[in-house]
């Protein structure tokens, strides 16, 4: 067994709260095994003022920490999935996804009821291409405003008055304890981001003893979710450049999945579903990007990243 374990992490606050409840449990576990936390600063977090779209790439959150992890200068990355890109670098593997936080969107604004609710030409913030495509095509009169910064900032904007209303995830108003007024919408309302509320371990392959000290945090249906929305998105190839999204969950012993793609516009917008067994989780996904690219989709995404 190893005498320390390093992990790496960004320095938000969000992603500290997380490091900092799969830490906990491994020393709970371990008790014996000393575990040391080294902040590493991405490209996402140096650019706040830019929506991710606009910057383009992949994985703006974590390739700074996987370029760590191989250099062996840490042994363990904890990501939030939803940022971690469909294909990873040779060499390093996701291990362990820890039970699923709640993976819907919240809605936050003064007396807000829901996204009908909301006065006409009212001043929405969110960067996000998912999001704005599904409230555009819900709400076509509402003003979409970018929105960047932490959990904190965003809120902050939102009581200075630049916003009616403002869409975060609830997973991270969760794990930060925030218990400000919201409402959670429904996967009806609003499909969340591939990954969104999981927890993805990242480690090399070959580091056989990390393996075996975060094997006990791994959730099989978390998995089972994670691997249907991974396919469906390594299928896509959008990225944070085109509006999609995919949701799965486990029911009576079967894995439903839901999908889109859309215009930023929400004027063309591609929804379905599939459900099978969750042994076959990724030919679901891979099944599911098929049907929405044949429907239309494939020329969204010709536009989108030409």
């Amino acid at each position: 067994m190893k005498k320390i374990l390093r992990v790496g992490t960004r320095g938000s606050k969000l992603a500290l709260a997380q490091t900092g409840w799969v830490i906990t449990q491994i020393r709970k576990r371990f008790p014996d095994l000393a575990v040391d936390t080294v902040i590493i600063k991405t490209k996402g977090d140096k650019i706040t003022d830019v929506p991710l779209a606009r910057i383009g790439g992949k994985g703006l959150f974590v390739k700074e920490i996987e370029e760590a992890l191989l250099r062996e200068e840490i042994d363990l990355a904890i990501h939030s999935l939803k940022d971690v890109p469909s294909e990873l670098p040779r060499g390093l593997e996701l291990v362990a996804f820890p039970e699923r936080e709640d993976p819907r969107d919240a809605l936050i604004g003064s007396g807000v009821k829901s996204i009908l609710d909301l006065p006409r030409g009212a001043r929405v913030g969110t960067s996000s291409l998912r999001r704005q495509a599904q409230l555009r095509r819900l709400r076509p009169d509402l003003q979409i405003l970018p929105l960047r910064g932490n959990v904190d900032t965003r809120l902050r904007k939102l009581q200075e008055g630049q916003y009616e209303a403002i869409l975060l995830a609830e997973a991270g108003l969760r794990r930060l304890g925030i218990s400000v007024k919201r409402v959670s919408l429904s996967t009806e309302e609003m499909l969340p981001a591939v990954g969104q509320g999981i927890l993805a371990l990242e480690i090399r392959s070959d580091d056989v003893e990390t393996r075996e000290i975060v094997s006990f945090l791994h959730h099989p249906e978390t998995a089972f979710c994670a691997q249907a929305e991974r396919a469906f998105l390594r299928r896509m190839e959008g990225g944070c450049q085109v509006p999609l999204a995919a949701h799965a969950r486990l029911s009576d012993g079967q894995l439903h999945l839901e999908g889109f793609i859309a215009d930023p516009e929400g004027r063309r917008f591609y929804r379905e579903g599939l459900t099978g067994s969750p042994q076959e989780a990724e030919d679901l996904g891979f099944r599911l990007a098929e049907i929405l690219l044949s429907r239309g989709g494939r020329e969204i995404l010709e536009e989108l990243l030409s």
